[in-house]
């Protein structure tokens, strides 16, 4: 598949937004101190948490994040990369009903991420929540929707891919919201519903840079391929050509002994 330059673009975008996230997850983190921070304990949602205080009267828990500003920013950032990469790639991937729906699907959960970032869970917990609902509701519906697009497309042709990591996230965002800890803690199970998408478009990412370089590769190699063969059927119209102009310059010159017969004899008077 040869990918057009916004496309290449919008995989690189993808590429990059897991590796982002994730660093971010691990270096906000090491900024707590008393308690330090626990993927088990706490949500990712508390490394934006602007304030510092017990937090969450379901689920009680201190709060205290000093590098929050980091992961808000990260969080936009995060939306803005897949995004990006959605829109970007919007024709690359397929067409299609299926196809469609789950691009917008996950386009919305790419706004969720946006909206963690702008409204932190202790300043405006209804819009983070949406935030949530987004991302863990809307995308991780739409990611195993993706893996089932018809086969000729892009993402069919990943379905195992796809469908991997959807139902992953899926079956995360059900036990998270069902307050399910399955021995990982809610910190973990948040998590597991959270970062497929991610790691899902960052994979997907590689392989469509490098399928579309390698078929640019296989192009120019089949250029060249190509150039030979010309050279070699203008060599032989040239020699045609010569031949044809040697059988026309032949025929358009006079048989000397012809000239001798048409030659009349010596003395003759007539």
């Amino acid at each position: 598949m040869d990918l057009s330059r916004p496309a290449r673009v919008g995989a690189l975008c993808w590429l990059a937004a897991a590796p982002l996230f994730l660093v971010a997850n691990v270096v906000t983190g090491l900024g707590w101190r008393q308690p330090s921070y626990s993927w088990v304990a706490h949500n990712i949602s508390d490394l934006g948490n602007v304030e510092c205080g017990i937090w969450d009267s379901t689920r009680p828990r201190y709060v205290c994040s000093p590098w929050h500003p980091l992961m808000n920013a990260t969080f936009l950032m995060t939306a803005l990369l897949l995004v990006a990469g959605l829109v970007l790639t919007w024709r690359a991937l397929g067409r299609g009903v299926v196809v469609r729906v789950a691009q917008s699907m996950l386009l919305l959960a790419g706004v969720g991420y946006a909206l963690a970032g702008a409204y932190p869970a202790d300043v405006d917990e209804n819009r983070h929540f949406l935030a949530a609902l987004l991302i863990m509701g809307v995308g991780n519906i739409g990611l195993p929707l993706a893996g089932l697009a018809p086969r000729t497309t892009v993402l069919g042709r990943l379905r195992i891919l796809t469908l991997a990591a959807g139902l992953t996230a899926l079956v995360g965002s059900v036990l998270f919201f069902a307050q399910q800890e399955v021995g990982i803690g809610l910190g973990g199970m948040e998590r597991v519903a959270v970062f497929p998408f991610p790691v899902w478009a960052c994979c997907l990412g590689a392989i469509l840079l490098a399928t579309g370089t390698r078929a640019s590769r296989d192009g120019r190699a089949a250029t060249h391929l190509r150039i030979p063969g010309d050279a070699v059927v203008a060599a032989h119209e040239a020699a045609l050509a010569a031949g044809a102009a040697a059988v026309n310059h032949r025929h358009a010159r006079p048989d000397p002994a012809r000239r001798a017969q048409r030659r009349p004899p010596a003395g003759d008077s007539r």
